[in-house]
Protein backbone atom coordinates (compact mmCIF):
# COMPACT_ATOMS: atom_id res chain seq x y z
CA UNK A 1 0.00 0.00 0.00
CA UNK A 2 1.16 3.51 -0.80
CA UNK A 3 -0.21 6.99 -1.24
CA UNK A 4 -0.35 8.39 -4.76
CA UNK A 5 -1.02 12.12 -5.00
CA UNK A 6 -2.23 14.00 -8.05
CA UNK A 7 0.24 16.73 -7.18
CA UNK A 8 -0.92 19.64 -9.32
CA UNK A 9 -2.72 21.80 -6.81
CA UNK A 10 -3.11 19.28 -3.99
CA UNK A 11 -3.34 21.17 -0.69
CA UNK A 12 -2.70 18.08 1.48
CA UNK A 13 0.78 16.96 0.42
CA UNK A 14 2.29 17.67 3.83
CA UNK A 15 -0.55 15.90 5.65
CA UNK A 16 -0.07 12.82 3.45
CA UNK A 17 3.68 12.85 4.08
CA UNK A 18 3.06 12.95 7.84
CA UNK A 19 0.54 10.09 7.62
CA UNK A 20 2.95 8.08 5.47
CA UNK A 21 5.68 8.57 8.05
CA UNK A 22 3.32 7.51 10.85
CA UNK A 23 2.20 4.34 9.02
CA UNK A 24 5.54 3.58 7.27
CA UNK A 25 4.09 3.91 3.77
CA UNK A 26 5.71 5.15 0.57
CA UNK A 27 4.36 8.20 -1.25
CA UNK A 28 4.34 8.90 -4.98
CA UNK A 29 3.57 12.43 -6.14
CA UNK A 30 2.86 12.85 -9.85
CA UNK A 31 2.98 16.46 -10.97
CA UNK A 32 3.86 18.60 -13.97
CA UNK A 33 7.33 20.04 -14.43
CA UNK A 34 5.76 23.41 -13.58
CA UNK A 35 5.91 22.27 -9.96
CA UNK A 36 9.51 21.00 -9.98
CA UNK A 37 11.16 21.41 -6.61
CA UNK A 38 14.63 21.01 -5.17
CA UNK A 39 13.24 20.92 -1.64
CA UNK A 40 14.52 17.99 0.43
CA UNK A 41 11.95 15.28 1.13
CA UNK A 42 12.10 12.01 3.09
CA UNK A 43 13.41 8.91 1.32
CA UNK A 44 9.97 7.29 1.28
CA UNK A 45 8.70 10.00 -1.10
CA UNK A 46 9.14 9.80 -4.88
CA UNK A 47 8.25 12.39 -7.50
CA UNK A 48 7.37 11.71 -11.11
CA UNK A 49 7.36 14.85 -13.23
CA UNK A 50 5.34 14.95 -16.45
CA UNK A 51 5.20 17.46 -19.28
CA UNK A 52 2.88 20.40 -18.97
CA UNK A 53 -0.49 20.01 -20.55
CA UNK A 54 -3.95 18.76 -19.93
CA UNK A 55 -4.20 15.41 -18.17
CA UNK A 56 -0.50 14.46 -18.35
CA UNK A 57 -0.33 13.72 -14.63
CA UNK A 58 -3.64 11.87 -14.77
CA UNK A 59 -2.51 9.48 -17.50
CA UNK A 60 0.76 8.83 -15.70
CA UNK A 61 -1.09 8.04 -12.46
CA UNK A 62 -3.29 5.56 -14.32
CA UNK A 63 -0.14 3.95 -15.72
CA UNK A 64 1.66 3.78 -12.35
CA UNK A 65 -1.22 2.66 -10.12
CA UNK A 66 -1.25 -0.56 -8.07
CA UNK A 67 -4.34 -2.33 -6.71
CA UNK A 68 -3.75 -1.40 -3.07
CA UNK A 69 -2.81 2.26 -3.60
CA UNK A 70 -4.68 5.14 -1.98
CA UNK A 71 -4.99 8.00 -4.46
CA UNK A 72 -5.60 11.63 -3.50
CA UNK A 73 -7.08 13.84 -6.25
CA UNK A 74 -9.71 16.50 -6.75
CA UNK A 75 -10.12 15.48 -10.41
CA UNK A 76 -13.42 13.66 -10.95
CA UNK A 77 -12.33 12.37 -14.35
CA UNK A 78 -9.19 10.76 -12.91
CA UNK A 79 -11.21 9.37 -10.01
CA UNK A 80 -13.61 7.79 -12.50
CA UNK A 81 -10.77 6.11 -14.41
CA UNK A 82 -9.23 4.77 -11.21
CA UNK A 83 -12.49 3.46 -9.78
CA UNK A 84 -12.71 1.26 -12.85
CA UNK A 85 -9.39 -0.23 -11.75
CA UNK A 86 -10.76 -0.97 -8.26
CA UNK A 87 -8.44 1.57 -6.60
CA UNK A 88 -9.53 3.59 -3.55
CA UNK A 89 -9.63 7.28 -4.46
CA UNK A 90 -10.09 10.22 -2.09
CA UNK A 91 -10.73 13.94 -2.43
CA UNK A 92 -8.41 16.25 -0.49
CA UNK A 93 -11.29 16.90 1.90
CA UNK A 94 -11.22 13.20 2.83
CA UNK A 95 -14.31 12.07 0.97
CA UNK A 96 -13.92 8.76 -0.82
CA UNK A 97 -15.06 8.66 -4.43
CA UNK A 98 -17.46 5.78 -5.02
CA UNK A 99 -18.67 4.03 -8.17
CA UNK A 100 -22.24 4.79 -7.07
CA UNK A 101 -21.71 8.57 -6.97
CA UNK A 102 -19.03 9.36 -9.56
CA UNK A 103 -21.47 9.71 -12.48
CA UNK A 104 -23.35 12.44 -10.62
CA UNK A 105 -20.11 14.31 -9.94
CA UNK A 106 -19.06 14.07 -13.58
CA UNK A 107 -22.48 15.31 -14.70
CA UNK A 108 -22.27 18.23 -12.30
CA UNK A 109 -18.80 19.11 -13.64
CA UNK A 110 -20.08 18.97 -17.23
CA UNK A 111 -23.11 21.17 -16.49
CA UNK A 112 -20.96 23.73 -14.66
CA UNK A 113 -18.62 23.84 -17.66
CA UNK A 114 -21.56 24.40 -19.99
CA UNK A 115 -22.82 27.25 -17.81
CA UNK A 116 -19.38 28.91 -17.83
CA UNK A 117 -19.24 28.60 -21.64
CA UNK A 118 -22.60 30.35 -21.78
CA UNK A 119 -21.16 33.24 -19.75
CA UNK A 120 -22.80 32.37 -16.47
CA UNK A 121 -20.90 32.37 -13.19
CA UNK A 122 -20.58 29.24 -11.10
CA UNK A 123 -19.41 28.86 -7.54
CA UNK A 124 -15.83 27.87 -7.00
CA UNK A 125 -14.63 25.70 -4.16
CA UNK A 126 -14.69 27.04 -0.62
CA UNK A 127 -11.31 28.11 0.77
CA UNK A 128 -9.36 25.19 2.22
CA UNK A 129 -8.99 25.68 5.97
CA UNK A 130 -7.01 24.15 8.81
CA UNK A 131 -10.24 22.43 9.89
CA UNK A 132 -10.39 20.82 6.42
CA UNK A 133 -6.78 19.63 6.82
CA UNK A 134 -7.56 18.18 10.22
CA UNK A 135 -10.67 16.42 8.90
CA UNK A 136 -8.71 14.96 5.96
CA UNK A 137 -6.01 13.67 8.30
CA UNK A 138 -8.55 12.12 10.69
CA UNK A 139 -10.44 10.40 7.87
CA UNK A 140 -7.27 9.05 6.25
CA UNK A 141 -5.91 7.86 9.59
CA UNK A 142 -9.13 5.86 10.07
CA UNK A 143 -8.85 4.39 6.55
CA UNK A 144 -5.26 3.35 7.25
CA UNK A 145 -6.05 1.84 10.65
CA UNK A 146 -9.04 -0.06 9.25
CA UNK A 147 -6.88 -1.34 6.38
CA UNK A 148 -4.13 -2.50 8.70
CA UNK A 149 -6.64 -4.32 10.91
CA UNK A 150 -8.01 -6.19 7.87
CA UNK A 151 -4.49 -7.34 6.93
CA UNK A 152 -3.96 -8.93 10.35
Amino acid sequence: MRFVIDGDGSPVKQEVIELAREFSLPVLIVTSVDHFTTKEYPDFLTFIYVDMGADGADYRIVKEIHDDDLVITQDYGLASLLLGKKVRVFHHRGTEYLAETIDGLLTQRYLSGQMRKAGKRTKGPKPFTQADRDEFTAKMRKVLRDGLMKEQ
